[in-house]
């Protein structure tokens, strides 16, 4: 048995579950990233629009530590989740600091 829903009828799940149309990825080629040293560069990419000197550095030291932790990873199915999630996360941390 599943349960389905309507996305307008529980707005705070449905904001984790479906993205709204006017987000968008952080930076352009976010769609293109394929292979973990792809999503690497890619997220190192996105820590320069950061604003202070400070978080881009503490978000390059955990990039770097989350691909050294995940570097004997060879299943393509979790490679896989591992770079979706990543570019989630860094959707979400430039939202949070580069919002107006």
């Amino acid at each position: 048995m599943s349960i389905h829903f309507r996305p307008d009828t529980f707005p705070l799940i449905s904001s984790v579950f479906y993205r709204q149309e006017e987000e968008m990825p952080p930076l352009v080629g976010a769609e293109l990233v394929q292979t973990p040293v792809q999503l690497y560069r890619y997220l190192l990419r996105c820590c320069r629009v950061l604003p202070s000197s400070a978080m881009q550095q503490h978000y390059r030291h955990a990039i770097r530590q989350g691909f050294n932790s995940h570097s004997d990873e060879d299943d393509p199915e979790r490679i896989q989740m591992i770079i979706e999630r990543a570019i989630a996360d860094a959707d979400w941390v430039l939202h949070k600091y580069t919002k107006k």
